[in-house]
């Protein structure tokens, strides 16, 4: 070896070791200026959200990720609009968000959304046991430096000067003593790491201590109590939208195949639906498509849905059954001539040539019975040949027909569909029939992650059919909502008829009544306590069901005067009479059109401002709703108002006598039921006062 060659070597080698000696001091420098730069982020992130703390809000900062060595959660916020999850950026770039993609300077971050939602998770499963919805657990990236305001799915994008006046702007879902008890549990579950930021905690209410650290020490049925009493305060909108704690379960469920829920009135069954939709949609990455049949509804759902889950209620489409299907039409180019008054010309003119002196009038002499016929058991399940209409079981329809009566009503239909068709136009049922071909094509992709059909029980067969098309049997892709004790509409079918299988614990049904007092419901129950009736499932039940009461406070007034102006004025001295802020939270009901249009007068010359429920959005209005006991459904009102109730019932007086008529027909027997089930309706929509009037002499 020459001389000098092995110093030579170690020099090499020393100046090796000091050029990564000084990188890795210099990767170090860098990541310790970011972190400190991330850590003064979060300092004036934290500055702002600490005076939250002076107005019921509770902070937790920096906090381990459970069932992980080193992962953390950057902050928790625990207040009177919820739980909040809180990850922190201090990126010298603004965000970027474009086609659901979250970038920062042209470079892809959507690893820390996906992050912050499995933490958001993992917060979820935490406060589930509290019964808490997961519409109350939300995501939020605050970025430190920078003034933003957007969305990222269910995560919202926020500066650190727009954080804390959106959480002060969140609607309110805790009282005090259940913000106590959350973050209580928040932080027992999300522990924090040694020499931590110290929390700041809701001073306690005069005379009460201070909720310990200990599990166990606050009272979980107390904090259902509480949430039920702050509720039952609110503004009727706000509560259509509480879920009680038990009902959680339901709205987490993985289920496996197409589900149901099931129930009396009252046991909350359409707002676990809206927290289910809201639910789907933010674990999916499709849409969700929430349909009932009547047309008054989707517009107050979305309302709900849009107050409750702002983040996801752009991907919950709510719609009518009927509108949705002929937009779905429209959308594959199929033509359609929707045209109900020449429709039912048709069918008047098919009554005179070929009904009214055929065996149809031996047992209802009446068109209306069989236009009914028609539409809810022909066409309703989609039979297109007589030997099928010869067999099947006319459910919910009480009259016995013969061969020959089954053979007078297809001839009927058959008359009815020539001269429908030549007008040129299709009825209601033609728009679904026409949807559930196209939707049974093969496309190779289906429309909708989730479905969700909400009063089930008044859709037709093919209705049902319709919707199960989109999703097929796909887990929690279908979730059917009703009880057939509401059903307002004549005709029926069982879900097997569609080729639907609930199994086990995929048939859910809901036992506790939310809604009404004792005494509402009660009367209520008495009007079909007789009236036993088959459900979708097929299973025959009877009128007059057990259910479990919450609520105790209610009020029942009668009133009975001799002429109808009496009556009206009792009326309209019972609306003046209701407290101050109370009209927003009262509606009067009436069975028919009719009667909508001279109440609407009545009301108008009193100067009682009035809003109809067809134009009801959900949002709170100071005014008197007004509408017919079917648009009613699935909304709820603190004080119902009946006028003349009980005028197109027997009232105790037996139909032969009324009538005059020594045999009631099946048919009249089977019209009465069905405005009985109306008016049950009607009555279970009152929480804390029904209000009924009679016209005639006190019995």
């Amino acid at each position: 070896m020459a001389a000098g060659g092995s110093a030579a070597r170690r020099a090499q080698e020393a100046r090796r070791q000091e050029r990564l000696l000084r990188e890795q001091w210099q990767s170090a420098r860098r990541q310790a200026r970011q972190w400190e730069a991330a850590s003064e982020g979060e300092r004036r992130v934290a500055a702002q959200l600490l005076v939250l703390t002076e107005r019921g809000w509770r902070l937790l900062v920096d906090r381990r990720w459970p069932g992980t060595r080193t992962a953390n959660v950057d902050m928790l916020m625990v207040g009177p609009g919820g739980v909040f999850v809180i990850d922190v950026k201090n990126w010298r770039r603004a965000p970027e968000v474009a086609d659901g993609r979250l970038r920062a300077g042209g470079e892809p971050r959507d690893e820390h959304a996906a992050k912050l939602l499995a933490v958001t998770k993992a917060a979820e499963s935490a406060v589930a046991s509290l019964g808490l919805s997961p519409v109350a657990v939300q995501p939020l990236m605050v970025f430190a430096g920078h003034r933003v305001d957007a969305g990222l799915g269910r995560i919202r994008l926020l500066g650190e000067h727009e954080v804390g006046p959106a959480l002060l702007s969140e609607c309110r879902r805790l009282r005090a003593e259940s913000v106590r008890a959350i973050a209580d549990h928040v932080e027992r579950v999300f522990p924090d790491y040694e020499g931590s930021a110290v929390t700041e905690r809701i001073p306690p209410s005069p005379g009460q201590p201070q909720q310990g650290v200990p599990d166990g020490l606050f009272d979980l049925e107390g904090l259902r109590d509480a949430a039920l009493e702050e509720a039952l305060r609110a503004p009727i909108e706000q509560w259509m939208t509480f879920l009680h704690p038990d009902q959680v379960a339901l709205v987490r469920r993985n289920w496996s195949g197409p589900a149901r829920i099931s129930g009396p009135a009252g046991t909350g069954k359409t707002v676990v639906a809206l927290h289910r939709a809201a639910h789907v949609a933010r674990r999916t990455g499709g849409r969700t498509l929430y349909v009932t049949y009547a047309n008054n509804l989707p517009r107050v759902q979305a309302t709900f849905l849009k107050a409750m889950a702002p983040a996801v209620a752009d991907r919950v489409d709510f719609r009518s059954l009927h509108s949705w299907a002929q937009e779905f039409l429209q959308e594959r180019g199929v033509p359609v001539r929707l045209h109900g008054n020449k429709a039912q010309t048709a069918f008047s003119l098919a009554w005179k040539y070929v009904g009214r002196d055929s065996r149809l009038a031996e047992v209802d002499p009446a068109p209306i019975y069989w236009r009914e016929e028609i539409d809810h058991v022909i066409k309703g399940r989609g039979i297109t040949t007589f030997e099928e209409y010869a067999t099947v079981p006319r459910r919910r329809r009480r009259a016995s027909l013969r061969r020959p009566h089954r053979q007078a009503v297809w001839e009927l239909y058959e008359a009815y569909e020539e001269l429908r068709i030549a007008r040129g136009v299709h009825d209601f049922n033609d728009v679904l029939s026409l949807a559930l071909a196209e939707a049974s094509r093969p496309t190779g992709q289906l429309p909708y992650a989730a479905v969700i059909v909400d009063e089930v029980q008044d859709l037709t067969l093919v209705g049902v059919r319709l919707l199960h098309a989109l999703v097929g049997d796909a887990p929690n892709g279908l979730l059917l909502v009703g009880d057939g004790q509401q059903a307002v509409y004549p005709g029926g079918f069982r879900l097997t008829d569609a080729g639907i299988d609930i199994r086990g614990d995929r048939g859910q049904v809901l036992r506790t009544n939310y809604r009404n007092s004792k005494q509402i419901l009660d009367v209520a129950l008495t009007v079909v306590a007789e009236d036993a009736f088959e459900d979708i499932d097929g299973l025959r039940t009877p009128g007059r069901r057990d259910v479990d009461l919450t609520y105790h406070d209610g009020q029942v007034t009668r009133v009975t005067k001799p002429t109808v102006h009496d009556h009206d004025q009792a009326l309209l001295d019972a609306l003046r009479a209701m407290p101050g802020g109370t009209r927003a939270d009262a509606a009067v009901l009436c069975p028919s059109k009719r009667a909508i249009g001279h109440y609407q007068r009545l009301l108008a010359q009193a100067d009682i401002p009035v809003c109809l429920l067809e134009h009801y959005d959900g949002r709170p209005v100071d005014a008197v709703k007004l509408g017919s006991y079917r648009r009613a459904k699935g909304l709820e009102f603190k004080r119902v108002y009946l006028p003349q109730h009980d005028a197109a019932l027997s009232d105790g007086v037996p139909a032969g006598e009324r009538f005059g008529v020594a045999e009631v027909p099946e048919t009249l027997r089977e019209r009465e039921e069905l405005l009985r089930s109306q008016l049950f309706v009607a009555m279970t929509r009152a929480r804390d006062v029904l209000w009924l009037g009679s016209v005639g002499s006190p019995r």
